[in-house]
């Protein structure tokens, strides 16, 4: 089966060109979603890939109508052709059936492996800069699940410089030394070492 997808970032936008050079490509369906691609949950898209099959092939206006990033289309095209489903672009000329296509994804796929290389350099990095400065890298310890939920709440309200510290701590129901030792401790810890942290039992 040849499955459509068409994608536009805001509701103002217009699916009818993409429609129309998917329906010429021969697509006996078409999935539309009206959604930015930086928002991590779009139902078509999931909708579509629940119906995929082995042999089916997957036809966009453009590769990046795909993804939400980069690596989210590498991951993406790299699972579909783990499924034995061919992706084509129709703008940007990708086609996975043909040995260009087959290049494009070993190319993808080395794209891929640079990144979590990277990611891991820097990883063993941050941890022996930690150990120098005498602070042990590994995941924090002692939080309580409540604190920890306020700090990811927190985090993208004291990134913005228009914020009143007074409402934050007030909205949260936290007292103004609380709310100082919680800065103190998003200063400390990245988010994906929040997300690893350990929680204490009440």
């Amino acid at each position: 089966m040849i499955i459509g997808y068409a994608r536009v970032s805001t509701k103002d936008q217009n699916l009818d060109l993409q429609i129309e050079a998917l329906k010429k490509a021969g697509c006996d369906k078409i999935f539309k979603e009206k959604i930015s691609g930086a928002i991590k949950e779009r139902p078509e898209l999931d909708a579509m890939i629940s119906q995929l099959r082995a042999g089916d092939t997957i036809v966009v206006w453009k590769l990046d109508r795909l993804g939400r990033s980069l690596k989210n289309i590498i991951d993406l095209v790299l699972d579909f052709n783990q499924k034995q489903v061919v992706v084509k672009g129709l703008t940007d000329g990708v086609d996975t059936s043909t040995s260009n296509g087959r290049l494009f994804l070993n190319i993808m796929a080395s794209l891929a492996e640079y990144e979590k290389e990277l990611i891991r350099e820097r990883t063993n990095a941050g941890l022996s800069a930690a150990r120098a400065r005498g602070r042990l890298g590994g995941r924090p310890k002692g939080l309580k699940s409540e604190t920890v939920s306020k700090l990811k709440i927190m985090r993208p309200l004291i990134s913005n410089k228009d914020s009143n510290y007074e409402e934050i701590y007030s909205s949260l129901g936290i007292s103004r030394a609380n709310f100082y030792r919680y800065i103190k401790l998003l200063e400390k810890y990245s988010d994906n070492e929040l997300n690893q942290l350990k929680i204490k039992k009440k």
